[in-house]
């Protein structure tokens, strides 16, 4: 979530499609850490970290959506928070909105607004693992993006990808009983799958060329652009602030508003954005895809205990087929043939697509990330 819930981590994490999908530029991996194995295992831990941090966004939400706030002003809360304490950063990175402002405002409005938004807005009528998994159809949609919109060729293996993630969803959304999910709700959480695929494609057009740019920046003014957009959206000063001095219900047990405010704040968006970021920097998108489908996986369980929302067996056989397809889609490659680029700066904004996160990440981002999220 996360993206993603976020992604627009989460899903994101296939530099794959959206990168060499978009532009027919294969980007080699990033190179290995000179102490090997031990950098590895540190970027798996890290990586273990963010996926950790991406998939309690939801169940952190839901609550206070439940004790009485807008799904948008709870993604106000988020980004706003988040934009905050990540001043520093924009700051440093004050050059970016003079040099790249369309990918910046395209990354505030789809990969941190619009993700999150329809994350949050999601998870308050349906079940919180049953939006994220949705939101992993962002990679298959992105090979749809390649397939009929750039009219290239994909490969076979992603197709089957594809195929595996629409499979998957339909067990997990329990087609065979008229789906009896909240048809706005699941629209919602596909839409969170639509805004990570904008989010693929930019960080694939901001990683071209000497114009590359630090994905921490892009995620600083990503935040802060987004938190400028969903001011005039959300109208905060509607917001109902006596929620925030008294507690949420999670299963039966009354927390104090305010520390999941926190968490969704510290924890699920900025602790998540830049362990993603770290993380990538020691793994190959390859393997930083594997952990990030971990997420979903994350945010089911978390739900499963903190909120008491049970899937049933089909649903948890659709969920892992819906991951295995969103890897495999996300980790093909484009038939014809490619030109590598080594360029240092333009590997390192290439991981920008990594951090969703949702999303967010959530993605949560995304994918986040996710969580979405």
């Amino acid at each position: 979530m996360h993206t993603s819930s976020g992604s627009p981590a989460g899903p994101a994490a296939g530099t794959g499609p959206a990168a060499s999908g978009s532009t027919g530029t294969a980007r080699t991996s990033p190179a290995v850490p000179a102490n090997g194995a031990r950098g590895s295992g540190a970027g798996i831990g890290i990586a273990l970290l963010s996926a950790l941090a991406f998939g309690g966004s939801g169940v952190a939400a839901k609550p206070l959506i439940e004790a009485g706030l807008a799904p948008l002003h709870v993604t106000w809360l988020r980004v706003a928070g988040a934009a905050l304490v990540l001043l520093p950063l924009t700051w440093r990175h004050r050059g970016l909105l003079r040099r790249r402002p369309a990918l910046l405002v395209g990354y505030g409005l789809l990969a941190v607004g619009g993700v999150q938004a329809c994350y949050f807005a999601a998870i308050s009528r349906i079940p919180v693992g049953v939006a994220l998994l949705i939101e992993y159809l962002a990679p298959a949609l992105v090979l749809g993006w390649v397939r009929f919109v750039q009219k290239r060729p994909v490969t076979r293996a992603a197709a089957v990808g594809v195929v595996l993630a629409v499979g998957g969803l339909a067990c997990v959304v329990e087609v065979w009983s008229g789906l009896s999910f909240d048809a706005v709700g699941l629209a919602l959480a596909l839409g969170a799958a639509c805004c990570q695929v904008g989010y693929f494609v930019l960080s694939d057009h901001g990683s071209d060329g000497e114009e590359a740019v630090d994905p921490l920046g892009v995620i600083a003014y990503g935040l802060l652009i987004g938190a400028v957009i969903l001011t005039v959206i959300a109208r905060p000063w509607t917001l109902h602030w006596e929620v925030l001095g008294g507690s949420a219900e999670m299963n039966g047990t009354r927390v104090p508003a305010l520390l999941l405010l926190g968490w969704i704040v510290l924890i699920a968006t900025v602790a998540a954005y830049l362990t993603g970021v770290v993380s990538i920097r020691l793994l190959s998108p390859q393997v930083a895809g594997v952990v990030a489908c971990l997420e979903a996986v994350i945010a089911t369980v978390l739900a499963w205990v903190l909120l008491g929302e049970h899937l049933s067996l089909p649903q948890i056989i659709g969920g892992v087929v819906v991951l295995v397809g969103a890897f495999v889609a996300q980790s093909a490659k484009p038939k014809e043939p490619a030109t590598a680029r080594t360029d240092p700066a333009s590997d390192g904004e290439g991981r920008a697509a990594v951090v969703t996160s949702g999303v967010l990440s959530a993605g949560e981002d995304l994918s986040v990330k996710s969580s979405a999220t």
